[in-house]
């Protein structure tokens, strides 16, 4: 009765109002239920310890449990009450403005991709006088330029003198340094020690920034002279491996909403928001305090804000998209990006220890406990998939708990536990993709973890490639312990069944284990989805807009819509009447608009590649193969200039559920997503049957 009645409040007061003081004490009322089954779970639940084959798997369980309380606990101080969205800063004069150093770190990304990020970092609206943009390469290092390897050797040279010849026609800074030490830290750190300004702007090679990213940012820095950071979200224009394989990209609040759209808000309360490594201003009075980027860890970026935050800088987050990046395209790129992350972040956990650090404020204790304790969550998750495995398979009774206290505390505490997780990210998560992002990432960063902890000096900075597509659809080459364990579910679920046939005596126990594993088959075959990648010709991602242009066709000028855009293609609505004669393969000129009024400097030639009539127009699908900077600077104001673009799309995400309807709608997903993976297995184990019979010529 007790779980019942405050399962009915949570919901109440939800639906009164959910925010403010309310939200808190649905919260508080939540909390003691926790509480209470935690009391439970530790006083009356365990074996004994003299059954040591008992007690051993259920001891592991039970901490596995006892760290997602803490873990929800800790979410619950950091996320309690976010700051709202900051107004925008005062604008500076001309004169007030401090000067801002731009870096843009370079590995192995493309010229393209450079060339698009370059552009649009040039395009911003600050005074040119007191802006320097830099190409920080370290792909065209001397180490690497005279490298052993004749042939690698000779890609950095080539690269170098690409890299050079870019920036110079772009009018940006092109520095390299003589050898890779400290991978991104000690990039950063040479451009440091070759640039003066008051201000360094950093952006990944992927990250093209908005127009307004410097007008919504510098301004900061004047109004508190301890201001050390003014950190901005990623967001990104493509989606990640489970958003295009599981088809949500466009209806579902992305993975990375619910760090940056809540919690970045909920450290900014306490003075905790840290750097993200991109989208970010930094002052350079703040980084001599440190002596530069910190570079112990894989993951300098947190590693930097937790120095100076223990120094007494302060930092500020702006929850506004102002860069548009590209997440990994594969499952294989997706992993080795989180095994970085994790293992940078528990690197900062054994060598700075920021629970005990002097200097920091004890909510910024707990905040960065709550940011480097979350990488944790693979053992967890681990344990959470296997443990029903130990009676179902074993008879292994390591939960000692009936059929009736199953639901009175159990069933309670885990349907509390969704209620309050709605409450704190209701329009940032949809129920239960947390745990499927989990389970995804756990498999693979286990042992990578339990190498931290041997060795917390071993990890190495990789650079993620973000800029490739897939021209057939096929199962990912880290898929075969994904299918593994869903084989290995599938047989639980038959034991289930022989065991409720077999042994009705224990028929609530066997329930309550069997509907457990079945909830994690239900998340292992929708991993099956996410690891049957989608077929994807194009490489760059399409923007939707609608922008004024107008197009020219041998001399005569004709007014038309782009409606939507990328770094190699435009599609262009124009009046039917008017492109009678246009083929494919045919050069127009097209100039861009902006509020109804044509640019005169925003010219790019692009190429028809087909059309279609529509509704009395015609779309025209153009390529565009951009050569020059000022072809680059045309795509760049094309495709990343707006941020009110991004805060649309990223509002038309945002979009609550709720608990019920959600969850009805991940199982729909769930079960569709392992059909497909099932499908894909079948389809690959056909395909390999036919190469290996066919003739030696053949294969």
């Amino acid at each position: 009765m007790a779980g019942v009645l405050v399962v009915v409040c949570m919901v109440v007061l939800k639906w009164i109002k959910p925010e403010g003081v309310w939200r808190q004490i649905a919260l508080a009322l939540g909390s003691g239920m926790v509480l209470r089954y935690v009391y439970w779970r530790t006083a009356y639940t365990l074996p004994p310890i003299s059954q040591w084959e008992y007690f051993i798997p259920a001891i592991t369980l039970y901490l596995a449990e006892m760290y997602s309380v803490a873990m929800l606990a800790l979410s619950l101080f950091a996320v309690i009450d976010p700051l709202p969205s900051r107004k925008p800063p005062r604008q500076l004069d001309d004169e007030e403005l401090p000067t801002v150093d731009v870096f843009v770190p370079s590995y192995n990304e493309s010229d393209d991709l450079l060339a698009s990020t370059l552009a649009a970092a040039k395009a911003m609206d600050y005074p040119a006088d007191k802006m320097t943009v830099w190409l920080l390469d370290d792909g065209g290092t001397d180490q690497k330029c005279e490298a052993e390897d004749a042939t690698a050797a000779l890609v950095a040279q080539n690269r170098r003198a690409r890299l050079q010849a870019l920036s110079e026609s772009m009018g940006v800074r092109y520095l390299t340094r003589a050898r890779n030490e400290h991978a991104k830290a000690g990039n950063l750190n040479n451009g440091l020690a070759h640039s003066t300004a008051d201000l360094v702007a950093v952006f990944d090679a992927d990250h093209a920034p908005t127009r307004d990213f410097l007008t919504r940012t510098v301004g900061y820095f004047s109004e508190d002279p301890k201001l050390f950071l003014v950190q901005t979200p990623h967001f990104f224009i493509n989606p990640d491996p489970v958003e295009r394989n599981l088809v949500t990209f466009d209806s579902m609040p992305s993975e990375n909403e619910m760090f940056y759209g809540l919690i970045q808000r909920g450290l900014d309360r306490w003075n905790s928001a840290f750097f993200c490594g991109s989208a970010a201003v930094l002052r350079r009075e703040a980084l001599n305090d440190t002596s530069g980027f910190s570079g112990v860890s894989v993951t300098e970026d947190c590693e930097t804000a937790l120095d100076l935050h223990s120094r007494g800088w302060a930092s500020l987050y702006v929850d506004r998209p102002l860069v548009a990046g590209l997440q990994p395209t594969t499952f294989a790129e997706f992993i080795g990006q989180r095994t970085r992350w994790a293992q940078g972040m528990l690197q900062i956990l054994l060598l700075k220890w920021p629970s005990f650090k002097r200097g920091l404020t004890f909510p910024q204790r707990i905040c960065y406990a709550s940011s480097t304790l979350f990488w944790m969550f693979p053992f967890a998750r681990m344990i959470f998939l296997i443990s029903p495995l130990f009676y179902l398979f074993f008879s292994l009774k390591i939960f000692n708990s009936s059929g009736s206290e199953f639901l009175a505390y159990v069933a309670t505490y885990m349907l509390i536990n969704i209620l309050m997780q709605n409450y704190l990210y209701s329009n940032y998560r949809w129920p239960w993709f947390s745990e499927l992002y989990e389970y995804i990432q756990g498999v693979y960063l286990i042992r990578p973890l339990i190498s931290v902890f041997g060795n917390p000096y071993k990890p190495t900075f990789r650079v993620t490639s973000k800029d490739e597509s897939r021209s057939e659809g096929r199962i990912s080459e880290l898929a075969a312990p994904f299918y593994v364990i869903f084989a290995v579910l599938s047989l639980a679920v038959v034991a289930t069944v022989w065991r409720l046939i077999t042994q009705p005596y224990d028929t609530d126990i066997t329930l309550v284990v069997g509907g457990w594993n079945l909830f994690n088959l239900v998340i292992v075959g929708c991993a099956l989805g996410v690891v049957s990648e989608r077929r994807d010709l194009r490489k760059r991602e399409r923007i939707e807009m609608s922008r004024r242009c107008e197009i020219f066709i041998e001399g005569r000028s004709i007014p038309g819509t782009i409606i939507d855009a990328s770094t190699g293609g435009v599609q262009i609505r124009v009046p039917a009447a008017e492109v009678r004669n246009v083929k494919a393969e045919d050069v127009i000129e097209l100039q861009l608009g902006r509020s109804g009024t044509l640019e005169a400097d925003k010219r790019l030639e692009v190429i028809v590649r087909g059309s279609q009539t529509d509704d009395g127009s015609v779309l025209l699908g153009c390529s565009i193969h951009a050569a020059s900077a000022d072809e680059y600077s045309v795509i760049a104001d094309m495709v990343f200039s707006d941020s009110e673009r991004w805060v649309a799309f990223q509002e038309r995400r945002r979009n609550e559920v709720g608990a019920i309807r959600g969850t009805l709608r991940f199982l729909g997903i769930a079960l569709f997503q392992t059909g497909r993976g099932l499908l894909y297995l079948l389809m690959e184990i056909g395909n390999y049957t036919s190469r290996k019979n066919a003739p030696a010529g053949v294969r």
